[in-house]
């Protein structure tokens, strides 16, 4: 083999090494699932987006579910508040259901991620983890919703340039019970007060 072809052939594995090790530098790492609060916060920062459950006053499905996506954010990259930060307007459909009945339900998986296709994980299977919280919908404002704003934003910047003639407002969605399935065995329930003491991160030995 001439130097020239041995360059060339190290120049490729490295690249493919390099590229390997980013795909593996990449890959989420979840809490253990016996932890389950922390794995509660893990999914809720991770998700950029999660469905929300009303229940609707238009008809013909008055009292009936109705579930929408919405963009979320419980905080910037790495820093996450545990609390689902949205940006409405009242022109939205699911809006006008929560401002006849603020209570409602939102879902949050990790098959939105790159978790559990790596891992080959169904969106249905128990091992790609999800979220399903109560609680209800409203409006924040002052400190609260500066925060709020630097939470979506930062995530979702197209929010930035959207229609300000839609009298935009940041809201929160304020939690009273987490439900958790991220293993087999059956669902699991973490109180508010559980859920916001977890740690987001590992705690240093």
């Amino acid at each position: 083999m001439s130097a020239s072809l041995r360059a060339q052939c190290v120049l490729l594995l490295g690249l493919l090494w390099g590229s390997l090790s980013s795909a593996s530098s990449c890959r989420l790492r979840i809490p253990p699932h016996d932890q389950v609060a922390r794995v509660a916060r893990f999914v809720a920062h991770q998700c950029d987006w999660a469905s929300m459950a009303t229940i609707s006053t238009h008809k013909p499905v008055v009292g009936q579910p109705f579930s929408n996506a919405f963009s979320v954010s419980d905080g910037p990259e790495g820093s996450g508040s545990g609390v689902p930060y949205m940006y409405l307007t009242r022109m939205e459909i699911s809006v006008q259901d929560l401002e006849v009945n603020p209570q409602a339900s939102l879902s949050m998986s990790l098959a939105q991620t790159e978790y559990c296709r790596q891992q080959g994980f169904d969106p249905q299977s128990p091992l790609c983890a999800h979220i399903i919280l109560s609680g209800s919908v409203l409006e924040v404002n002052g400190t609260e919703a500066e925060f709020a704003k630097k939470a979506l934003f930062s995530r979702h910047p197209e929010m930035i340039d959207w229609p300000s003639d839609h009298n935009w407002f940041f809201a929160k969605f304020n939690i009273t019970q987490v439900w958790v399935l991220d293993y087999f065995g059956g669902v699991k329930t973490v109180t508010p007060e559980e859920y916001f003491q977890a740690t987001l991160h590992r705690k240093p030995h």
